[in-house]
């Protein structure tokens, strides 16, 4: 889909449908006196998602007007301006209209709410369809325009960086979207080895000798029970001028299937365990925007990725690795493995020079029990860290909460037989595995976000497909373009 920013008056931008925005209890102002009748009728209400579509409006080149509801004008900001652009594209896409516009004009044509339309637009136009044969019915939109009629230069980078980082995020839900047999840990390290050498970017695979030679046991335990191998993949961004002594490291969990291995997971929605590499995911599609983009930080991305199977090698409960930090885990349950690649990944980072270190991962039911699929939840042992990247989720439009991270919870991690084991039992399981982290983050400024009920949708929304969402792309490539040391 080819994307256009006009400035020119929209009355003369020729599309097949014009999107504008209308507010509950208040007709938009250009429109209210030639559909005076419908607005007089009740039939726009303006509530959030409302889709009505008028035909050949008048003193427009543009052959259909669809009003979308925003709901209310007080509450209207980007956020529901991203949403309302990927459901009003969906409603026209599933029309066959292949050439849509959207009116961004006044108090909306501004860098940010361009962004946000762009952002919307490319996110509601992905389709999670690649293994479906029949094609024959497949609706395609070429052109998006977004008009801001007298706007000014900078709405033309807006609409840019809106571009690339959507593409980025439905880079993420492409590669989380893919089966298992399709995806294994190798296949998604040479996925981030192409996006590396498309963009410009260090790509370094660690494989499991070299895991061995360093002694990453808690990573290399998982993978034990698969017959493919686990990959540590490291991507790298160098700033031509860095602004300061920064380097923020993003890890991201890559476990490409999840049975649970030897606490083998129910066998009803375990289909979905494809998705466990979400957080990797995320890391993958945003170097591939921060490459594009260029802030002035540097940054690396770790990503080990394994599959977590209960084949006849497999660790069972009961065993005991050794953590590349030196520490010793005793593995009370086989299903809390997310954890134990992570644990030498952030240990790993921090060698490589990372000096601040956020980490993605769907880590626990636990989370989703708390917060459900609406908010992140994001835990952290350093409150400046983590209020930047609460500050870059807002404005990126991904809502996440803070969770505690009580030093008093850590009596649940105690073990008689190694320093700690990888569970701590049912209470609070979410913080449990967060503080487990933080054990391997040390001092390191670091922010753990727990994703697990947040990056894949069961059911189909007005503004989104079914399945994988990219979550966290947009918030990390904010975190690193807005570093201010």
């Amino acid at each position: 889909m080819q994307i256009h920013l006009e400035q020119t008056p929209v009355e003369s931008l020729e599309c097949d449908a014009l999107i504008a925005l209308t507010f509950e209890g208040k007709p938009n102002d250009r429109f209210k006196d030639s559909l005076s009748d419908v607005y007089g009728s009740g039939e726009i209400a303006g509530k959030i998602f409302e889709m009505t579509v008028v035909h050949h409006p008048q003193g427009f080149k543009a052959k259909r007007l669809l009003l979308a509801g925003a709901g209310p004008a007080g509450k209207f900001t980007a956020f529901e301006l991203r949403r309302v652009s990927s459901a009003a594209l969906r409603h026209l896409k599933s029309r066959s209209l292949r050439n849509i516009g959207i009116l961004l004009e006044g108090s909306l044509a501004t860098p940010e709410h361009v962004q946000a339309a762009v952002e919307g637009a490319m996110l509601g136009d992905y389709e999670p369809d690649r293994y479906k044969s029949d094609k024959k019915d497949v609706k395609v939109v070429d052109h998006f325009t977004v008009s801001a009629p007298g706007g000014g230069a900078e709405l033309n980078q807006a609409a840019e960086r809106g571009r690339t980082i959507a593409e980025a995020q439905n880079m993420a839900r492409s590669l989380i979207n893919e089966p298992a047999n399709k995806l294994t840990p190798t296949s998604l390290a040479e996925a981030a080895r192409q996006m590396a050498g498309a963009n410009g970017l260090e790509c370094e695979v660690l494989d499991q000798d070299r895991m061995r030679q360093l002694g990453m046991g808690s990573l290399l335990g998982v993978a034990l029970g698969s017959a493919e191998p686990p990959a540590l993949i490291v991507l790298r961004y160098r700033p031509a001028k860095a602004s300061g002594a920064a380097h923020l490291g993003l890890v991201g969990k890559g476990v490409t299937f999840d049975t649970g291995g030897i606490s083998i997971k129910p066998a009803d929605g375990m289909e979905k365990m494809k998705y466990d590499m979400a957080g990797g995911a995320a890391m993958i599609g945003t170097m591939r925007a921060l490459a594009q983009l260029k802030p002035s930080i540097a940054v690396t991305a770790l990503i080990p990725a394994v599959e977590n199977m209960p084949g006849s090698r497999a660790q069972r409960p009961g065993d005991i690795v050794t953590s590349l930090s030196g520490k010793t885990i005793e593995v009370i349950n086989t299903d809390a493995e997310g954890r134990l690649i992570l644990a030498d990944a952030l240990t790993y980072a921090r060698r490589l020079g990372c000096t601040h270190l956020v980490d993605a991962a769907t880590l626990t039911g636990a989370v989703v029990v708390a917060l459900g699929s609406i908010n992140i939840g994001a835990f952290s042992t350093d409150d400046g860290l983590v209020e930047r990247v609460l500050k870059s989720a807002r404005a990126a439009g991904e809502k996440m909460w803070r969770m505690p991270l009580d030093d008093d919870y850590k009596e649940q991690l105690k073990s008689a037989f190694a320093d700690m084991a990888n569970v701590g039992g049912r209470p609070a399981g979410s913080i449990t595995a967060a503080l487990f982290l933080s054990e391997f983050a040390e001092q390191t400024p670091w922010v753990h976000l727990d994703i697990a009920g947040t990056a894949w949708l069961d059911e189909a929304k007005p503004y989104m497909s079914k399945g994988p969402i990219g979550v966290g792309v947009r918030t990390f490539v904010n975190l690193a373009m807005n570093w201010v040391d």
